[in-house]
C-alpha cells in the first residue's frame, strides 16, 4: 500500500492530521464500527472521565483493527464523535500522542453529539484502515 498526504494547507499537521490520503496499492480495506469506552463485556467504563474513555475507545479500534492483522499504522479515516468538543480537546493530546507514536495523520473529521448511542458514553472512534 502507498499512501500520499494531501495537504493544500498545513495547519491540521500540527493538530495531527491530514486534509486528505491518497492510497494506492491496498490489498483489504477494514470499515470499523465506533468504538467506545466499553469492556469486554459490553460494560460502559469510565463514567464521566473523558481522558479514560479516549484512552480505552482507541484500545478498543485498536484491539478490532489487531484482530483484522492491522494496527493504528493502517488508519487513512478517522471519525471522532463526542458529546463535549471542548473537554475532549484538553485530552485530545491523548489520541495524538497514540497516532504520532504509530507514524499515522489519517484524515480526521470531528463531530459533537447531543448523545451516543450508550447512556455516559462520551467519545466514540470511528475509522477506516487499508493495507
Amino acid at each position: 500500500m502507498e499512501r500520499t498526504a494531501v495537504n493544500p494547507v498545513s495547519w491540521s499537521l500540527a493538530m495531527g492530521f491530514n486534509q486528505a490520503e491518497l492510497v494506492s496499492g491496498q490489498s483489504r480495506t477494514l470499515y470499523c464500527s465506533g468504538q467506545t469506552a466499553m469492556s469486554a463485556e459490553g460494560e460502559p467504563q469510565h463514567d464521566g472521565d473523558m481522558a479514560a474513555q479516549l484512552a480505552l475507545s482507541l484500545d478498543n479500534l485498536e484491539a478490532v483493527l489487531k484482530e483484522a492483522g492491522m494496527a493504528l499504522a493502517n488508519l487513512v479515516r478517522l471519525n471522532v464523535y463526542t458529546t463535549d468538543v471542548d473537554l475532549l480537546f484538553q485530552h485530545y493530546g491523548v489520541l495524538a500522542a497514540r497516532l504520532g507514536a504509530a507514524g499515522v495523520a489519517p484524515a480526521t473529521t470531528m463531530l459533537g453529539v447531543t448523545r451516543l448511542a450508550i447512556p455516559g458514553q462520551m467519545i466514540e472512534l470511528e475509522g477506516t484502515a487499508v493495507d
